[in-house]
């Protein structure tokens, strides 16, 4: 039987919000005096971290939500925002009886903007409705559609990952100098995910190639150490001719490369001769 809530004068009722990360780190709070451990989660006592008013609509207008809180608890820290591991991350906000430990769900959505100052945070929600605004009709493209190795390529990911070893860090040029296996060049357009270090879970896209260095997508404000262990996986430029010869998987292609373009419409006719 499903409980009321707040059918009664007195309730031992809290607030919670849980906030599962992109890399795998699930972090849980709640507004009770004590710790609180349920759903296979420890949800700690964070007094100075609150979720504002939630407006909720029957409509399919975005319901809108916020976290505010100080840069006070181990689990938040500013490089964590700054480097952007709670960007993206999955967030759930209810409550819980803290005698029961029973939950009811109020809000689902995932974190948007995130911002930092004088010791204290602010976060954006993004509801679940805003998936509705989403057109789900893939759009025609002479290039592939599907991620590398992801839904519809059918590669295997573990086939074009490879363990490495960074040997040195340019800051200036972004650039990575990684001791693995494999052709350099095949890694363009690909991704890094660090796997210790400062950095440790976060991932990046692979831009080029600069000598024997790879080129970053995002800038790092710290220079890993030489030694930081690496998980690369090779990228594709996602056309037609790469997919056939490189991957031999031209029958997965998620793309219409012989589709006539709208250059079409703007071409004169020419006589025939």
């Amino acid at each position: 039987m499903s409980r009321v809530w707040f059918s009664q004068p007195l309730e031992t009722v809290a607030t919670f919000w849980r906030v599962v990360r992109r890399d795998g780190v699930t972090l849980g709070f709640t507004a009770h005096d004590r710790d609180l451990w349920f759903d296979g989660v420890l949800h700690r006592a964070a007094p100075g971290m609150v979720p504002s008013a939630i407006r909720r609509s029957a409509g399919f207008e975005a319901d809108s939500a916020e976290v505010t809180g100080a840069l006070s608890h181990d689990s938040i820290s500013a490089f964590d925002l700054a480097t952007g591991r709670f960007d993206g991350a999955r967030v759930l906000i209810g409550l819980v009886d803290w005698e029961s430990l029973g939950t009811h769900v109020v809000y689902r959505g995932t974190i948007g903007s995130v911002a930092e100052e004088a010791g204290t945070f602010s976060a954006d929600l993004v509801s679940r409705k805003a998936e509705l605004g989403r057109d789900p009709v893939p759009r025609t493209s002479p290039g592939c559609r599907a991620a590398f190795c992801g839904p519809g390529c059918t590669l295997s990911p573990a086939r074009f990952s490879h363990a490495g070893t960074l040997t040195a860090f340019d800051l200036a040029s972004n650039a990575a100098t990684i001791s693995v296996s494999g052709t350099l060049s095949n890694f363009t357009g690909g991704q890094l995910r660090w796997l210790d270090g400062p950095y440790a879970g976060l991932s990046t896209g692979i831009a080029g190639v600069l000598g024997s260095a790879l080129l970053l997508e995002v800038p790092l404000d710290l220079v890993p150490p030489a030694g930081t262990r690496v998980l690369l996986r090779e990228g594709c430029d996602r056309t037609l001719d790469t997919c056939a010869t490189r991957f031999a998987n031209a029958i997965n292609f998620q793309g219409e490369p012989f589709l006539p373009g709208n250059d079409q419409i703007t071409r004169y006719p020419s006589p025939v001769q």
